[in-house]
């Protein structure tokens, strides 16, 4: 299968997950301001999410720029990967319709959490398939960030029965982590494309 088809694919399904998402915004009724506060854990929870789903995608987007081939394996881990962030709508919603209550808070960590995991066993899998001298491998190293996003947001899910608060802090400490994209591979592909010109 194509790269470009596996891309395709799970940018439309993205998009279509924000989609989703941006329908819980329900329009208050009447046109008073005060009846946007009510809102704002919902609006809370939509930035967040929306801040995270551009994350994937983007580190999505970068990490199949390493890739040449694709196995049967990487496509079910992409689709392993696509079904947890499906449902970042549901808990979204749920913790915003709830005021940032504790279960919701919880289970959104959870979905964040195997989602990670999902992103980590893809990517694993390509390093797999391309050796631990390709580009992707290079760049990733020891995946120090990743790891750290793991045991934060399985502190975030215990801290949200204790102070949902810092539970939110804590995903938005990850959020921020990755929100400037990794532009290492970019790096890393210019750097072997001016080798390849020298070879020839």
């Amino acid at each position: 299968m194509n790269k470009n088809r596996l891309e395709a694919f799970s940018d439309g399904v993205i998009a279509i997950i924000i989609t989703i998402m941006v329908l819980e915004l329900k329009v208050p009724h009447g046109n008073s301001i005060d009846l946007l506060l009510p809102l704002l854990p919902v609006f809370i929870s939509y930035v967040l999410s929306f801040v995270y789903l551009g994350i994937y995608w983007n580190n999505h987007h970068h990490m199949l720029h390493a890739v040449w081939k694709v196995s049967g394996g990487m496509l079910w881990a992409n689709l392993h990967l696509l079904f947890w962030l499906s449902l970042v709508p549901f808990t979204t919603a749920w913790m915003g319709e709830n005021h940032l209550a504790e279960w919701p808070v919880a289970l959104y960590g959870v979905v964040l959490l195997m989602a990670a995991i999902a992103y980590y066993i893809l990517q694993h899998l390509i390093l797999q398939e391309h050796g631990k001298e390709s580009v992707l491998a290079k760049v990733i190293g020891k995946d120090m960030k990743g790891k750290l996003s793991i045991l934060f947001y399985i502190s975030a899910i215990f801290c949200s029965f204790v102070n949902h608060w810092l539970a939110i802090l804590l995903y938005t400490l990850v959020a921020l982590m990755w929100l400037i994209p990794d532009r290492r591979i970019e790096q890393a592909f210019r750097e072997q494309e001016a080798l390849n010109r020298e070879r020839s």
